[in-house]
């Protein structure tokens, strides 16, 4: 598993988790869950800046 934390300037510092079967966005009581496949098309959508 792979973590990246994704901390600002603020107090609030999500993290980003990579596994093998999903992937989960979030910090302690607000995370996302997507599939591998479904965070492939996320992360495609942000680097070709259609979101």
């Amino acid at each position: 598993m792979k973590i990246v934390s994704l901390c600002g300037e603020q107090s609030c510092c999500p993290v980003v988790k990579i596994d093998d079967d999903c992937v989960e966005i979030g910090e302690k009581d607000n995370i996302c869950v997507l599939k591998k496949s479904e965070w492939e098309t996320l992360k495609k959508k942000i680097l070709d800046k259609e979101i």
